[in-house]
C-alpha cells in the first residue's frame, strides 16, 4: 500500500480516475497501484510523482500490514503453568 499517493491525491484534491486520464494510466491499474496490488513502473512513478508535485522516493514508500497475532501456544491448564514456575 502506498498512503502517501493517497495522502497526495487528497492534498491535492485529485480524484483517481482524473489522476488516471490525466497520466494516462487506466483506471483500474491506478487503484491497484494505490492499494498495492501492483507495482507501479519507473515510468509511471516518474508521471505521478511529476503530476501530483512529489518526491518519487516518498510518494512510493510502501507501508506493509501487520499480519495479526499468533494465538499463543496451548501449554495446559493455568495450575500446571503455575506448577511449572514454582
Amino acid at each position: 500500500m502506498y498512503p502517501n499517493l493517497k495522502l497526495q491525491l487528497f492534498r491535492n484534491s485529485v480524484r483517481q480516475n482524473f489522476l488516471a486520464r490525466e497520466v494516462g494510466i487506466d483506471e483500474s491499474i491506478l487503484s491497484k497501484i494505490i492499494h498495492g496490488y501492483r507495482e507501479p513502473s519507473k515510468e509511471q512513478r516518474q508521471l505521478l510523482a511529476n503530476y501530483l508535485g512529489a518526491e518519487e522516493s516518498w510518494l512510493f514508500e510502501k507501508f506493509e500490514v501487520a499480519s495479526p497475532p499468533r494465538p499463543a501456544a496451548n501449554h495446559g491448564s493455568p495450575q500446571e503453568m503455575k506448577d511449572d514456575i514454582t
